[in-house]
């Protein structure tokens, strides 16, 4: 079997598409798979380092609000469109799977006029216009979310939810041990903040702010600040006591076992982590992705109970408030983290091969 896998741009993308790869594998080793990706974006780097096949295409995103910048943008695109032909082509794939990401999309428009069969994974509550427009021809849809319905065909969709890093759901090392393995005093509650690898300016300077009252508080504190903010971020922590500020966070595995409140951004992949685990979460949403997809993501969680959001413009006042608040509520806390959990959609890797193999038989 060939399977073509297209999108990426963002880890929110990445690291679903290489855990369907890793279960294709698994299901069958002979089974052959080429990527195809974005130049210039971390999947060029994150796919080869995974052990799979990429070609990127020179595709960019639009700019909406300037109009006139997309001319450029248009070229890529029918440049891009051309380039997807020749893999076809040349790879000849029995299937294609489209993750969103600025790729997926004139990769699967060219597979669905080829009459290649496709499957979208549409990982955010609210889909994305790549997505939307795709899927009258895509075979199936799989989703994380109820009442997708209100932007696919009903009759396309299955609900598989999102897969996840395998070593998060695999770790089986006590929370005590996590913390020490960090660095931290196990007998500390742990508050995470996980801000993105190239970081978020909002969450920092939030955090610049509630370091102190934090650690005053009673816990520790692990700052992932993302590499464009890593040395004032690191600065702002110098000489705190139980505070340790990270460009990057290797062993995200340890961390969700480690921390007993994570404060994060809520893209797709993050949100199915959080459920999965089980751990109470301070959600800040970024206003910087189309159809502001992560507030409603956040929501998602925030209407059952299942997290706290609090809005990225208003984060400098409240983060510290809302972090202490549940430090001093443990109650709080198992409410949040049990809900979250119920909300977690395990194998969906393996639910998403499932489909891939009953689109073939068809």
């Amino acid at each position: 079997m060939k399977v073509l896998i297209s999108g990426g741009g963002t880890g929110g993308h990445i690291f679903p598409a290489l855990s369907i790869a890793n279960a294709l594998r698994r299901r069958d080793p002979n089974t052959e798979i080429l990527f195809v990706g974005a130049d210039n974006r971390m999947e060029m780097e994150r796919v080869p380092a995974a052990g799979y096949q990429i070609v990127g295409l020179p595709v960019a995103g639009f700019v909406r609000r300037k109009l006139w910048r997309n001319i450029p943008v248009l070229y890529k695109l029918w440049k891009s469109m051309n380039l997807a032909g020749k893999v076809l082509r040349d790879f000849k794939p029995d299937i294609a799977i489209g993750v969103g990401g600025y790729a997926s999309g004139p990769m699967l428009k060219r597979a669905q006029k080829a009459g290649i069969p496709t499957l979208i994974q549409e990982q955010n509550s609210y889909a994305g216009v790549t997505n939307k427009l795709l899927a009258k021809n895509a075979g199936a849809i799989c989703v994380a979310y109820d009442n997708m319905d209100r932007f696919f065909p009903a009759d396309k969709i299955t609900m598989t939810g999102n897969p996840v890093r395998a070593d998060i759901l695999d770790c089986n090392v006590s929370k005590e041990d996590a913390k020490k393995e960090l660095g931290f005093d196990p007998n500390r509650p742990l508050v995470v903040m996980v801000g993105g690898s190239l970081g978020a300016r909002a969450m920092n300077d939030a955090m610049k702010v509630a370091l102190r009252p934090i650690v005053d508080a009673g816990a520790s504190v692990l700052w992932q600040s993302g590499k464009n903010y890593a040395d004032e971020c690191a600065e702002a922590a110098k000489g705190v006591e139980n505070a340790i500020a990270t460009p990057f966070i290797s062993r995200m595995d340890l961390v969700y076992k480690a921390a007993d409140i994570l404060v994060s951004r809520a893209g797709a992949s993050t949100i199915s982590e959080i459920q999965l685990v089980g751990i109470p979460s301070i959600l800040i949403p970024s206003p910087n992705v189309a159809e502001d997809h992560q507030r409603k993501n956040a929501l998602a969680l925030v209407e059952k109970d299942a997290a706290v959001m609090i809005p990225d413009s208003e984060c400098n006042q409240e983060l510290a408030p809302a972090v202490i608040g549940l430090l001093k509520d443990p109650e709080a806390r198992e409410r949040l983290a049990v809900n979250a959990a119920k909300m977690g959609l395990k194998n969906a890797d393996e639910k998403i091969v499932d489909k891939i193999y009953e689109l073939l038989k068809k």
